[in-house]
């Protein structure tokens, strides 16, 4: 199960479900993000483009965005968010990240919107990359993300998303647990189950999905490829 998002409730408030520390210059810190950017970064490196454009949906501290970007030198890496807490950590890791001059945003951007504003007048983008959000947002957002997806990655270009996972009605004893507790904070939240709930509105989108990692603590990486 995976923690290191800031996350958005029903009441539209952000909602961490670790304690976070805040650097003097802005830039904000998950404990679980640190555990487990290395793994997602060498996850992403076999199945993402490694050049162009990657937008970051829900970019929580930012900490993922600066560490790939360090990692791939041939990306421009755009953050967004709904939470301004979050875009303030995010916007001082664009500053003062090693990769910083390949760091922008963040934009404002609700997944589950019709039209993602600012970062979709950018578009097309070749990549997009996404962790721990959908089970912690209202179904909507996960709906809304892999139909964003549709609309603004080019031919070819891959959704990546990180987190925890059902799948064709099977759940670990972990997630499940986990899924119930987050149910139990918001109604609208709880762990996603890939085949049933996710692959149909991606194919709709005109997603076919490219690749599953297994990760540790009964994670996924899971890649949609457009086309």
């Amino acid at each position: 199960m995976s923690e290191d998002q800031d996350d958005i409730g029903s009441s539209g408030k952000s909602v961490a479900l670790e304690q976070r520390n805040t650097g003097e210059d802005g830039r904000r810190f998950s404990p679980s993000a640190a555990r487990n950017r290395q793994p997602i970064a060498e996850v992403f490196a076999e199945v993402m483009p490694l050049e162009g454009r990657i937008l970051e949906i829900a970019s929580g501290t930012g900490e993922h965005g600066a560490f790939l970007a360090a990692q791939c030198p041939g990306l421009e890496w755009l953050y967004s968010d709904v939470d301004r807490i979050s875009m303030d950590s995010q916007r001082a890791w664009a500053e003062h990240a090693e990769a910083a001059s390949r760091l922008s945003g963040p934009v404002q951007l609700d997944a589950s919107e019709d039209h993602w504003g600012e970062a979709e007048e950018g578009a097309p983008y070749d990549g997009i990359f996404n962790a721990n959000m959908i089970h912690i947002a209202p179904f909507a957002a996960a709906q809304g993300l892999l139909k964003g997806a549709g609309r603004v990655l080019r031919d070819g270009g891959k959704l990546f998303l990180y987190g925890p996972f059902a799948r064709d009605g099977e759940i670990a004893e972990s997630n499940a647990r986990f899924s119930d507790d987050l149910k139990r904070r918001d109604p609208e939240w709880g762990v996603r189950d890939l085949e049933r709930d996710l692959m149909p509105i991606a194919g709709e989108a005109g997603l076919v999905l490219d690749a599953i990692v297994e990760m540790p603590a009964n994670n996924l990486c899971v890649v949609f490829r457009k086309g």
